[in-house]
């Protein structure tokens, strides 16, 4: 049996707060997307999905945490038709003093809880990588988007080939039950979702081996999503409607993608701005330079470099940066300059940078040879 906690990784009394934050840490984790080359990312992201399917429901949840599990029949335990719980009190399935309240000032007796209607499906939510340059021209990308669909095998009735689910005996069908009870005030109905049956009005005796008696099974279905010009990371992206399937009839839910633009082997990006590094020769920087330099636009920028350039100096050049998100302009595009240093000099090369150094009053502190030192001691 699957232990839904130790699969998100929190406590048996994490609040749904701290479930959605640790599922949305694992599905940025191991999404397939993302883990390409991990055959096992798509069945551990699939159990991620699985397991915050039921405990982001607190219906799903609380049928879990007493049963273990969401399928078959969840009657009494043997041997009587009464569930106490001795470490929480009595539960009485309703409020007295509401009810009488109703009663007097609410003009009705009956009360009902839970949702048995049409209930909308859940978000999803999940990374969307995109690069510097899409993230720069925006437009439409192709994703893979994995969504609960009715089984084919059992058509979404959840109970194996050649079986079929039976009308459930505590709610006899109707997927709620009614508590009666009396008082001085009369008789007072609470009306609640069957916990036997999940308000489904059915119980599933033989489970369908592909859904384990869900009626669902995950599709990873491709979608085409609209990336706006100039997106950052951590922006989310809702798409509406790409969500799960609705319960009942349900609408379905969104899907949430939040962007992660990755590093760029040219730019660093800050904000609207992007940082290139530019590396000229010490005759580049000393005597000045007119060169070209890449841009995010796919051109070349012509940059001039003036005499006496000092390594660290940066260049801006205007609009050539990141697209504002509001349509708004453009960011700008420093150019950081930094000095190339040969690792290999020709003799002749030598000769010049020494004669040069010497000009320059530069003491290069060079070693002598063996053969220049037993010279020297000599006097000769």
């Amino acid at each position: 049996m699957k232990d839904y906690y130790e699969i998100l990784g929190v406590p048996r009394n994490a609040s749904q707060e701290e479930i959605k934050k640790a599922y949305r840490k694992l599905v940025r984790q191991y999404h397939p997307d993302l883990n390409k080359d991990n055959p096992e990312a798509e069945k551990k992201f699939k159990e991620i999905n699985e397991a915050y399917e039921v405990l982001s429901d607190p219906e799903k949840r609380a049928k879990y945490d007493k049963y273990g599990r969401l399928d078959g029949d969840f009657g009494p335990p043997p041997g009587g038709g009464f569930d106490f719980d001795f470490g929480r009190g009595f539960d009485f399935g309703f409020d007295p003093f509401e009810d009488i309240f109703e009663r007097f000032f609410g003009g009705g007796f009956r009360r009902r809880s839970g949702d048995i209607g049409p209930q909308k499906g859940a978000d999803l939510e999940m990374p969307l990588e995109v690069t510097l340059e899409e993230a720069f021209r925006g437009g439409e990308k192709e994703i893979s988007v994995p969504r609960w669909k009715i089984c084919s095998t059992c058509g979404g009735l959840g109970s194996a080939p050649g079986s079929s689910p039976r009308t459930c005996p505590y709610c006899h069908g109707t997927g709620r039950v009614e508590d009666r009870r009396s008082s001085i005030f009369g008789e007072f109905i609470s009306v609640r979702t069957c916990h036997h049956c999940g308000g489904k009005g059915t119980i599933i005796d033989r489970p369908c081996p592909t859904c384990n008696g869900s009626g669902r099974v995950r599709e990873w279905r491709k979608i085409v999503v609209t990336i706006p010009r100039g997106v950052e990371s951590g922006v989310r992206l809702r798409i509406p409607g790409e969500g799960e399937l609705g319960e009942r009839g349900g609408p379905p839910g969104d899907l949430f993608l939040v962007v992660n633009v990755k590093p760029h082997p040219l730019f660093e990006r800050r904000g609207r701005d992007l940082y290139y590094k530019l590396k000229l020769s010490f005759p580049e920087l000393a005597l000045g330079t007119i060169v070209e330099v890449p841009t995010i636009d796919g051109e070349k920028a012509e940059l001039k470099i003036p005499p006496g350039t000092q390594v660290g100096e940066v260049f801006k050049i205007s609009k050539r940066g990141m697209p504002s998100l509001d349509g708004k302009g453009r960011g700008h595009m420093f150019v950081e300059v930094g000095m190339e240093i040969p690792s290999k000099l020709t003799e002749r090369q030598r000769d010049l940078l020494r004669e040069f150094a010497k000009e320059s009053g530069i003491n290069l502190g060079e070693s002598l040879s063996f053969f220049q030192k037993f010279k020297k001691s000599f006097g000769t």
